[in-house]
Parts: C-alpha cells; structure tokens; sequence
C-alpha cells in the first residue's frame, strides 16, 4: 500500500524541491544491499526455529516488527523522521523481508495434503497478488499521510487476526524433508531418498550455519544452478527497483497516483500470470522454457525502460508484465 507513496517521502526528506535526487538512490541501493545481505543469515533461521517452536509464533515477529516503520511515518514524515524510518526499516526487514511469505507457505505445507499442495500455493500467490493490487488501488485515493495510516491500522489487523484466529501446529515432530543437516553426506541421501523418517526427525535440532547453507549447495547440481540464477536475477532486479521509480519522475515526473496505477497495473499481470498463464503453459513448454523466456523479458523490460522516449512506454512496459 506504501509503495507508491515512499518515492515522494523520500525526495522529499532528503532532496526536496527538487526533480532528481542521486542521493535518494543511493539510500536505497544501500538499504537493499543491508537487508539483502542480513536475509541470506536470518532466513535459514527463522526457518529453522518455525520448525521447533511452530509457524504462528515465528511469523507473529516479522508482522510485529513491520508495523513500528509504518508507524513512524504514520506519525510524520519530516527529515528526522524519515530517517528514524530508515534506519528501523533496514533493521526489521532484515527479519520480516520474505519471512512472511516463507513462513505462509510452510504454514500451508504442514496443513494442506501433498497432492493438494500446488493448488494451495497457487490460491496463496494469486491471493497475495489480489491484496497487492487492492491496497495499491485504496492508496491511489488517498493522501500520503492517510496511506500510511491505513497501512499501520492494516498491519495491526493482520497481526491481531493472525494471532487470535491461526491455529498453532507444532511441526517439529512431524518433519518429514530435511532442509539442513549436519554433513554433506545426510544431504546426499536425502536428494536420493535414502534417509528414513526417524532420522529425518532429528535434523533440524540445531541452529543452521553457513557451512549448512554451502553443503547443501554442493549435494546437488541442479540446486547450484538455479541458486545461481536466482542470484543474478535478483543482483539486476533490486538494481532496477531501487532506481527505476525515481528514473520515472525525474525523466517523466511520475507521482504517487502514477506509481499506483502502474503497480495496479502490474498486480493485475501477475495475478494473470500466476493463475491463468503459467498453469496453462507448463504443461506444454515445461518449467525450463519458461524461465528462460521469464529471464529474456526479464532483461528486455530492463533495456527498453533505459531507452524509454515516451511515458506510455513504462505503461505498456508494466501492461506485458506477465
């Protein structure tokens, strides 16, 4: 909901009056290399304790940690406090950056057969995609301080419902899929179906650590692979998100109302995508195909926004989003 509003905030604080603002970049550059760097050390373990203490109270942190920086913005959005903001957004979304989302979907995972288990993520993606393109379009009609006032009041539902109606399940006793082990060769086994239930059960009683992480790189090939490309796609994606919405107003003078309706527009393609595109094309061209058509437009998007001569040129580009 806050995303097309924190543009304006930011120049604002930091540049204001003024139509470009390298500065504002910068921030956010570093901010995502910060948040992206403290993910990759506390995913695994916030995982790993979902596991042993349960889903609910592992996800009750990050929903209760991103409410303070909506907070603050809710309260004002001066210099001081957009730095305040800043600083405890960098911090919790070293936490709450994708934990959410992990932890939903494990949550589903432990609770959902495993024939039914595509079909549940598939419903949890396009129902994510559906809220996204909701608040968004609410943010397109109301004032920057109202949009981070909705979002606080929002963020502290979720949390409230999520603790009061989501039934707890304890998963450490029920594990059936190691993620981490001890040594290369337990991985291995895994990968081959080799290792029995019971000893399954005893994998996860230890906090996971990076040497954890790079054996479970070395147990499979394919794994590397796709870590690899997840890598680099991700390395040029946070590029562009960090700059492509100043880009827009410095070269097109985008505001708020105009991030919204491009993010609008591209909910609604990736609510497509998700529900309707891929199920009808996997079957067809295979996983494989699809990536590698995703990573060409992917890098297409990217170019023709460089050399974008006009701004119906980043709307059609948010259009074919898909």
């Amino acid at each position: 909901m806050v995303a097309p509003t924190i543009t304006d905030v930011t120049m604002f604080a930091v540049c204001p009056h003024q139509p470009e603002c390298s500065i504002a970049i910068y921030l956010t550059g570093f901010q995502q290399a910060v948040i992206g760097l403290g993910t990759l050390f506390m995913m695994p373990l916030v995982g790993n304790l979902s596991d042993r203490y349960g889903r609910k109270a592992l996800l009750t942190l990050p929903m209760s940690l991103s409410i303070i920086p909506l907070a603050i913005l809710a309260y004002s959005r001066s210099r001081n406090f957009f730095y305040a903001y800043y600083v405890l957004k960098t911090l919790t979304s070293m936490v709450c950056e994708g934990s959410v989302q992990c932890l939903a979907l494990a949550y589903v995972a432990d609770n959902v057969p495993v024939r039914r288990r595509a079909a549940a993520f598939g419903i949890l993606s396009g129902i994510g995609s559906a809220a996204f393109v909701c608040g968004t379009f609410i943010a397109r009609f109301l004032s920057t301080a109202s949009t981070f006032q909705v979002a606080t009041a929002v963020a502290i539902a979720g949390t409230v419902y999520m603790r009061i109606f989501l039934p707890d399940v304890a998963v450490e006793e029920s594990l059936k899929t190691p993620i981490l082990c001890r040594g290369k060769e337990k991985i291995v086994a895994d990968f081959a179906n080799e290792i029995s239930p019971i000893k399954s059960e005893q994998i996860f009683k230890s906090r996971p650590s990076l040497r954890d992480m790079l054996t479970m790189l070395q147990s499979s090939k394919i794994f590397t692979q796709a870590a690899v490309v997840a890598f680099f796609l991700s390395l040029s994606d946070a590029g562009f998100q960090a700059s492509v919405t100043y880009y827009l107003k410095a070269e097109f003078h985008f505001n708020k109302d105009q991030f919204a309706d491009l993010m609008v527009i591209s909910g609604v393609a990736g609510t497509v995508s998700q529900l309707i595109v891929m199920p009808i094309l996997t079957p067809f061209l295979g996983e494989g195909v699809l990536l590698s058509v995703g990573l060409f437009f992917s890098c297409a998007h990217i170019f023709l926004y460089s050399v974008a001569w006009s701004f119906w040129v980043p709307q059609f580009l948010f259009i074919t989003d898909v």
